[in-house]
């Protein structure tokens, strides 16, 4: 039996305080640009297809040229294991109810984007969360192993992670996918932080390894263009794409238009784009470890291997009434683990934006008038 989904605890956190703050010190997107910037980039062939476009509906699956550029991404795939989105959101969505139903079973590795287990609850499934080590944010996967079940049909992992920026290691996701094989369960990997590796090497897409894995990706993070809305699964199974393109009937039907081409556009400079993100990454995380070990007896943290978010712990009093004050007082938003529904003082940060000198100067200030 479906249930009722539980409110989106983080994104109504956003909703309420996101474009009234000065600093969004916990996004987890990318420093965007403007559209001119995006179109200057424009091949020849990408300028022909935005200046000749029309504003009507598109493929259901996505445009053939958007899902072949990103297919370009995975070693062994082609456009036809590609199906996208608006947004990762909706895969993650239209995923979990063409891979579950009431009574079937889901482990998800945790703490992780509320939907990532929510929709599944919703759908009737029961959810084992295994929580990762805070010791350095590594996942067991031997406790994964051992929370499968017989009627286990997914497994949800989510490397470089958020709001850690832990990532895993070759050897783990091998492990994982192994599992998932061994109980007929399919492996959804949540990779939209993919190419933002900074301290540890980069994983294979998991979709390339088993037809029992698929992997979710995005445009708003390592390209740094969330209001594009396109997002996209990629997987060999030909049966779930099938049943995420029928499910789509009932959700957006297609992306948007000027979405798609510009997605196109953005892949084929991927590697200037990229860069660029890449480079904003590397000087917050230099301001980040100075901005830490001046402030060690207030805050801790395992610095991030990847991504553009860390977890660092508050080492005063509640972080949640913390926070609020110092939105209040400085404008500066972080985003405390109650929202991710996990204990402790620990609270995300996110270093892919401009603005973070700044930002980390008024929550210094802050912090040390407490």
């Amino acid at each position: 039996m479906h249930a009722r989904i539980a409110d989106f605890t983080l994104e109504r956190y956003f909703a309420r305080w996101e474009f009234a703050v000065r600093h969004v010190l916990c996004a987890s997107d990318a420093e965007t640009i403007g559209l001119g910037e995006l179109l200057a980039l424009a091949d020849d062939d990408g300028k022909r297809l935005w200046d000749t476009l029309r504003l009507g509906y598109t493929e259901s699956l996505g445009h053939p040229l958007l899902r072949a550029e990103i297919a370009r991404m995975y070693h062994g795939l082609s456009a036809d294991d590609v199906i996208t989105f608006a947004g990762a959101e909706e895969g993650i969505y239209l995923a979990m109810h063409a891979l579950l139903g009431p009574g079937d079973h889901a482990v998800v590795a945790w703490p992780v984007y509320q939907s990532l287990y929510e929709v599944a609850r919703s759908i009737g499934a029961s959810v084992t969360l295994v929580p990762l080590d805070e010791r350095d944010w590594s996942l067991d996967v031997s406790a994964v192993a051992a929370a499968m079940r017989p009627n286990t049909k997914v497994v949800v992992v989510n490397s470089p992670h958020s709001p850690t920026g832990a990532q895993l290691s070759v050897e783990q996701l091998h492990r994982l996918v192994a599992i998932a094989e061994l109980h007929g369960a399919m492996l959804f990997s949540d990779e939209v932080y993919r190419l933002l590796e900074h301290d540890a090497p980069r994983l294979p897409p998991a979709a390339e390894l088993s037809p029992r894995a698929m992997s979710l990706g995005v445009m708003s993070k390592a390209h740094g263009l969330a209001g594009l809305r396109i997002g996209w699964i990629a997987t060999r199974d030909a049966s779930v794409r099938a049943n995420l393109a029928r499910l789509r009937d009932y959700t957006t039907i297609c992306s948007s238009a000027p979405s798609e081409v510009l997605a196109i556009i953005a892949l084929r400079a991927q590697e200037q784009l990229v860069g660029r993100i890449r480079d904003i990454v590397a000087g917050n995380l230099a301001l980040l470890d100075a901005f830490f070990a001046r402030n060690a007896e207030r805050f801790s943290w395992v610095r991030p291997r990847a991504s553009t978010v860390g977890f660092p712990r508050y080492l005063g009093g509640e972080v949640d009434a913390f926070a609020a004050r110092l939105v209040e007082r400085e404008g500066v938003l972080i985003l405390p683990a109650s929202q991710f529904g996990y204990r402790g003082n620990f609270f995300r940060i996110g270093y892919g934006r401009s603005d973070m000198g700044d930002a980390l100067e008024r929550l210094e200030r802050f912090a040390a008038a407490e």
